[in-house]
């Protein structure tokens, strides 16, 4: 068996008849399937024991030969081998045909590659293929046509005229004739020829058929193979026949399929032999050529064949296709052993990185280790007495248990899985139950609530399984999130509530102004009862000498809450202290105005900076913030603890805190009743305009509606102003646990106006608000909404995790490559504005990002930052700081690496914060990011509120989708093709058009637009090519074609980011221009030069390149070609991997295309790998990684390996060496 980490690519072709010959262990003569008496296979049969191997082990079928010690002996009786059986599911055996049909895909395909070679249009070829017509072979000295089609009367007639002068045939027979005449030299040197001249459509079909000879040619197919002289029969294996209850049978499909064309070939055999009139034979001929088109591609051609219940039956190509067939079903998702799957349930004393495991599920996971552990200590003398204990469950296997999942991480995954922090790696506790606990911070990255979610567990098996689940899978590690940088990680919920009431402040609470020396003082005075965690207090700075104070306060005294101070000892030592929820105390010591004056009394100071304190407790965003900083300074482990200490000191503060919710926390409102009954007012005054006929039925709505949404607005803004800042809901949506003010308006005020199915809004609103209770009718309006809610999200992530499929396809090949790909080419970046709207910062657009030129101040020309440098967020804030507004930087859009990124055009791995690593897969990263917060996204494009002439903008999921697509947008605005000055906008009444006529250098365009489309421009305004001349979005295909590659792939960044953070969703810009990149990767040749290549061929960039430099070196003229910009699918169908394209999309068609081209994959992309078993080539499994030898580390390290670690140590042993 050859080891599949050994080999390097990939290759398909077709087979010819003496191949799949080579391939078959015996012929199969008959349908006959097994004894229905005996149960054994019938000889010669589909099943048969002597062409496809023994069904019992170390058994011939007759039973003479029986154990391994007779491997290898044919039986003398019943001609068997005595082998595996095993062995019967990769046997195969063949059908030798009485007559050659045709292989459907090459023939039914689009295009036709059969009608392709020979020139003769499908629909022909069908006649003759199906012994319609009859086709000329040779014409001799005839005056008929070579490749002339004849009906059977003038055949006959001809026949009559000339006898056998000339020679003319039909079916397969007369394809595979004419097929072995086709010159492919002389053909493609003839099309060459004809392409110098040719134009339209003529020129088209050529440009086809070379395509389609050149690959025949190069690849070393034969086109004659397309027919075929013998069928191969799959292994029996593969379609198995098992016996049901009832004593019937349950077979594949493909047996059914396989016993008509057996049953067709001999029927056609038993004619031949009897001479049979030549209407039989051509009948029962076409019937076998069916038979093998059903057996190939069932349903390709005419109406199905069915099995029972009128069910098409599924031929070999439906075995590959779509989401059940091989390549989605088993080779890109395997079922694995040793995995679980259990309700989860939270348990906050959990530490981060641990969960749950119910003490039976970890028992049956660990089973093979449990019992090996069992007769390693003795406990059982044998394996099989170790099983025997398990099974009882006896008492002394819980503490082997305990020691064996020690050390060993388990993988819990919760589907849907939208990115990769859907499945992480965690230390497994025992507890009792049948629920697998989870930690309540990892919910976010899960995004699971425990109202019945489910999650998968698996036990990670080899010792390198185990060593990557704890170094880079481990919970603890994975703080922040791949898409954005941020912390993933966020404390929600009792968390937040916990510690915002923690860090209240209250005036005049017991012991106010009470001066302490330690912490340990304060607490001592907290359990007495004299301070309480909202009290004023001083405390000296001297208590924590670690902590960095502002100037000349270190032995000072400050103000701050006990709250605020248990609050702070969550931090390291030499941490600021931490006073306000600022950007500025988290990274600076505390403010000097807390500390008490030389001899002030601290109760002036109190007066002085309390209401500071009061005003600032500690909230959801700054919880957060908090997170991303301790990790900015102090990384993961610390982090992580932290996160812990967080999470314990919220559970506990929320439970001291008493925080309850009941109707009388609900205000009351006074003057509501009145407010609605202005409103009604209004609403009766603007219905008479309209019955006046003084305002249009649009205007008398739009009118309505916003009269409402003002009574609504004034009753949430009395509602904000009476409500107390220690009632539990204000507390509640203040800290950001749960809740904001619009649900106290709908509890308290009123609920407003509802939507309709359609997408607008009742006109009638709902008054009530919840503490009164609705009415029928209220209840019947609220509920429309609340449904199209439900079926919008049900919709929604069916439409986003498409997306994602079609992403993680284009993608996944991209991984960081190299160090350095030494390009000198960049991007300018400025921040993404939306009119005046700031859509994404500069700042934003720099963290992280390598710079391409040495950044400069704009004042003092002095330098800020080098070139080649990875700018962090001091870099960023200094460059903005300074007043620069755009700054060139390494961009993945300009990165030379072929089939990746190199590291530098990447810059940061968003996820550690640190220079991304060589193996890291950032195409998949990529994709999972623009995938995941798909489903916040809207899925609707909304209208602009009436306002004429404005086109409406697509928006949200259906945007992106747009443009990642390349789709021709709505509402496309005309762009300008030269660089120019607007010299004239006229009307043309006669076509409802307005004329923008655009001045260049060289030449003037003008361009017709409809009214009612908006001008973007006035005259004597200079636009560059490209620019938009009215409002609306550009197409992609048009930009490309006026500008250039860069322009178009920067405008496609500028457009999904404000889809993206319209929605209010953050994602790096390094992940969008991943996919952009990708979209480009191709170009279309226009003039082939003196290369071998075909004009209007699709190439990728990279063998263009390759191609032509080779011209160049040896003096020729090189090929010209165009940038081709192609939406996500199409490029992942355009791939260099077949392998990969098959599994994504169209199975039949890449699989037909690349066996006649003879593709080779050189698997280079993670899925291509996957299908065939191989270990990928990204993160460890990068061939540099593969080949380093383990060395046994006495001393443990401190920290946790990264990749960079490792690299550093094999370079630091190059240089020893």
């Amino acid at each position: 068996m050859i080891d599949v980490n050994k080999f390097e690519s990939m290759q398909i072709g077709l087979a010819s008849p003496n191949k799949i010959r080579s391939w078959s262990y015996g012929e199969v003569k008959k349908p006959e399937t097994i004894n229905y008496r005996t149960l054994k296979p019938e000889k010669d049969g589909l099943f048969d024991e002597r062409i496809f191997g023994p069904t019992k082990d170390w058994s011939c079928a007759c039973g003479k030969y029986k154990g391994v010690r007779y491997r290898g002996i044919v039986c003398d009786r019943c001609g068997v081998e005595v082998t595996s059986s095993k062995v019967r599911r990769e046997r195969m055996g063949h059908i030798e045909l009485a007559a050659p049909v045709t292989h459907i895909w090459y023939f039914k395909g689009i295009p036709s590659r059969m009608g392709l070679v020979l020139d003769i249009s499908p629909r022909l070829l069908e006649e003759v293929i199906y012994f319609a017509a009859y086709i000329v072979i040779d014409p001799g000295d005839t005056d008929l046509e070579p490749k002339q089609l004849l009906t059977e009367a003038e055949y006959r007639e001809q026949k009559a005229k000339y006898g056998n002068r000339f020679e003319a045939k039909m079916g397969a027979e007369a394809i595979r004739e004419l097929l072995k005449k086709v010159d492919l030299d002389k053909e493609v040197k003839d099309l060459k020829k004809e392409l110098q001249t040719a134009t339209g459509q003529k020129r088209t079909r050529a440009i086809r058929r070379l395509d389609i000879l050149d690959a025949f040619k190069n690849s070393g197919n034969k086109p004659e193979w397309m027919v075929m002289d013998a069928v191969p029969v799959i292994p029996p294996d593969l379609r198995p026949m098992v016996q049901l209850e009832g004593g019937r049978f349950a077979t594949s499909d493909l047996n059914d399929l396989y016993r008509r064309v057996i049953n067709r070939n001999n029927r056609l055999k038993r004619l031949l032999d009897l001479n049979a009139p030549n209407i039989i034979v051509q009948n029962e001929k076409r019937m076998l050529q069916e038979a093998v088109d059903a057996l190939i591609d069932n349903g390709r051609r005419g109406r199905p064949v069915v099995g029972p219940g009128n069910r098409p039956l599924k031929s070999l190509s439906h075995m590959l296709k779509g989401k059940q067939g091989r390549f989605r079903q088993n080779l890109l998702g395997k079922r694995v052993d040793y995995s679980g799957r259990s309700v989860i349930d939270v348990s906050p004393k959990l530490k981060f990185y641990q969960c749950g495991v119910p003490r039976p599920m970890a028992l049956e996971l660990f089973k093979p280790f449990v019992m090996h552990e069992l007769v390693k200590r003795g406990i059982a003398s044998n394996i099989k007495n170790a099983k025997r204990k398990i099974d009882r469950e006896d008492d002394d296997i819980w503490d082997v248990l305990e020691d064996v999942i020690k050390e060993r991480p388990v993988l819990l995954n919760r589907a849907p899985t939208l990115h990769r922090l859907s499945i992480q790696a965690f230390e497994p506790v025992l507890v009792p139950g049948k629920s697998i606990r989870l930690h309540p911070l990892a919910c976010e990255a899960y995004n699971a609530d425990f109202d019945g979610d489910q999650m998968a567990i698996h036990v990670p098996l080899s010792d390198e399984a185990v060593a990557e689940s704890r170094l880079l899978m481990l919970a603890a590690h994975h703080i922040l999130a791949p898409k954005d940088g941020k912390p993933i990680v966020t404390p929600s919920q009792d968390i937040v509530l916990g510690n915002y009431w923690l860090t209240q402040a209250e005036r005049g609470r017991e012991g106010e102004g009470m001066i302490f020396s330690s912490p340990a003082e304060a607490t001592v005075a907290y359990e007495n009862g004299d301070i309480h965690y909202h009290t004023i207090i001083g405390m000296s700075a001297d208590a924590m000498p670690k902590k960095p104070w502002p100037q000349g306060h270190e032995h000072g005294i400050f103000i701050t809450t006990y709250g605020k101070l248990v609050f702070n000892q969550l931090f390291p030592d030499d941490y600021f202290y931490i006073n306000e929820p600022s950007e500025e105390n988290l990274n600076n010591p505390l403010d000097a105005k807390y500390f008490l004056g030389e001899g002030q009394d601290i109760h002036d100071k109190i007066d002085e900076v309390g209401d500071d304190l009061i005003a600032t407790p500690f909230k959801s965003s700054f919880l957060s913030d908090s997170i991303a900083t301790i990790y900015k300074y102090y990384k993961v482990q610390r982090t992580s603890e932290y996160l812990d200490d967080l999470k314990k000191l919220g559970y506990t503060s929320s439970t001291t805190s008493g925080i309850t919710i009941g109707m009388n926390d609900v205000p009351e409102i006074q003057d509501k009743d009145e407010k609605v009954a202005k409103a009604r007012k209004q609403v009766d005054i603007v219905s008479k305009q309209f019955r006046r006929g003084l305002i249009t039925e649009q205007e008398r709505h739009d009118r309505v509606i916003s009269i409402w949404n003002a009574c609504k607005d004034e009753i949430q803004n009395e509602i904000a102003q009476i409500h107390s800042p220690r009632n539990p809901i204000s507390i509640m949506a203040d800290s950001g646990a749960r809740g904001n003010i619009s649900n106290f308006t709908q509890l308290a005020g009123m609920r407003g106006l509802m939507a309709t199915p359609n997408g607008g809004l009742f006109e009638i609103p709902v008054t009530s608000n919840f503490k009164e209770g609705l009415s029928v009718l209220e209840l019947f309006m609220s509920t429309h909404g609340a449904r199209k809610g439900m079926t919008d999200t049900a919709l929604k992530t069916a439409q986003s995790g498409y997306l994602t499929r079609r992403l993680v396809d284009v993608a996944q090949d991209v991984i960081i490559r190299d160090d350095d790909c030494g390009t000198d080419r960049g991007i300018t970046v400025s921040a993404i504005m939306e009119g005046d709207e700031m859509i994404e910062p500069l700042f934003d657009r720099l963290v992280g990002r390598f710079t391409a030129e040495t950044v400069k101040d704009p004042k003092t020309g002095e330098a800020i930052v080098g070139r080649d440098v990875m700018m962090d967020e001091n870099m960023a804030h200094k460059i903005c700081d300074a007043g620069v507004t755009h700054v060139k930087i390494r961009s993945i859009l300009t990165c030379d690496t072929p089939h990746g990124v190199c590291r530098k055009c990447y810059g940061m791995n968003l996820a550690t914060g640190e220079e991304v690593e060589v193996g890291e897969a950032v195409g998949t990263v990529a994709a999972q990011s623009i995938g995941e917060p798909g489903t916040q996204l809207t899925l609707r494009t909304f209208h602009n509120g009436g306002v004429a002439g404005a086109e409406d903008i697509t928006q949200g999921l259906p945007r992106v989708q747009e443009l990642f697509e390349a789709r021709n947008p709505k509402g496309r605005a005309t762009i300008s093709e030269v660089d120019g000055v607007i010299d004239s906008i006229q009307e043309n009444p006669a076509e409802h058009t307005r004329e923008i006529t655009v001045k260049g250098k060289i030449d003037t365009r003008s361009y017709s637009v409809p009214y009612t489309a908006s001008v973007a421009v006035s005259e004597g305004d200079y636009v560059h090519r490209g620019d938009k001349l009215t409002l609306g979005s550009v197409d992609p295909k048009e930009l490309i074609q006026v500008t250039d590659t860069l322009t178009t792939e920067k405008y496609i960044l500028a457009e999904v980011q404000k889809a993206y953070r319209m929605q209010g969703v953050d994602i790096a810009d390094k992940h969008v221009e991943v996919l952009t990149r990708q979209m480009l990767q191709k170009v279309r040749v226009l003039d082939p030069g003196e290369t071998d290549i075909l004009p209007g061929e699709v190439m990728d960039i990279g063998q263009f390149r390759d191609r032509n430099k080779e011209v160049i070196i040896s003096g020729g003229i090189p090929a010209t070609a165009q940038s081709v910009i192609l939406g996500i699918t199409k490029a992942a169908l355009e791939t260099n991997s077949f392998l990969s394209a098959a599994s994504f999309q169209e199975t039949t068609r890449v699989l037909t295309d690349a066996s006649i081209r003879g593709k080779n994959d050189p698997l280079l992309g993670l899925k291509e790998n996957v299908i065939i078993g191989k270990i990928i080539p990204a993160g460890t499994g990068m061939p540099v990684y593969r080949s380093m030898e383990p060395e046994a580390d006495v001393k443990k390290p401190d920290s946790v390996y990264s990749i960079a670690d490792i690299e550093k140590q094999m370079k630091e042993k190059e240089q020893s060496k």
